[in-house]
């Protein structure tokens, strides 16, 4: 007994034939609906991956060393040396400029130490070593700006009201701070 109760058709039965029906007639809706739109995009498709596919195989051709092709062993070498010729290079223009750093901390040490002794010179005559101090300092400075740079040293700065004390309410100024009454608020009674 077949589920459909009248005549099928030749072998299948009528629930079957009628999915069938519905699906021909939906498929045919959308092809007929949106036929143009699913066969210009397939179309791009397509074309978009034939076009990718043409890239990456011309990349693995300019890139036979990232595929695994062995190196060749003189060209290895090469560039071992180069690296290694760069690498010396670098080496010696620190050791350069270490050289140099030292030699002007040996003179600044140097300069320290001379004046040293001329203080201690002039502290034995009986002399004041402040006015020998400020023209020592004087010359390194000069000496120092003409081999780097040095900061100036800032100007002595005046303050900007002086003596004047916020809580003591002297010094400057028409306000004045003064505690208030410790009674609180009067209450008749």
């Amino acid at each position: 007994m077949e589920l459909g109760g009248g005549a099928p058709g030749p072998g299948r039965p009528v629930l079957e034939q009628e999915g069938i029906q519905v699906l021909q007639q939906s498929v045919g809706w959308l092809l007929a609906s949106y036929g143009w739109y699913i066969l210009f995009g397939c179309v791009t498709v397509y074309l978009v991956v034939q076009k990718l596919a043409e890239k990456m195989r011309a990349q693995r051709r300019n890139r036979p060393n990232a595929a695994g092709a062995p190196l060749e062993p003189d060209v290895v070498v090469r560039q071992q040396e180069a690296l290694a010729a760069a690498r010396f290079r670098m080496q010696e223009e620190l050791n350069e400029q270490a050289e140099k750093y030292k030699e002007k901390q040996r003179q600044l040490e140097e300069e320290k130490r001379r004046q040293k002794i001329a203080i201690w010179e002039s502290m034995q005559e009986g002399k004041s070593y402040k006015g020998n101090l400020k023209l020592n300092q004087q010359e390194i400075e000069s000496t120092a700006s003409a081999s780097s740079t040095v900061p100036k040293p800032k100007p002595n700065k005046k303050p900007l009201r002086g003596g004047y004390n916020p809580l003591s309410g002297e010094g400057g100024g028409t306000c004045a701070w003064r505690p208030g009454r410790r009674g609180g608020p009067s209450s008749s009674g």
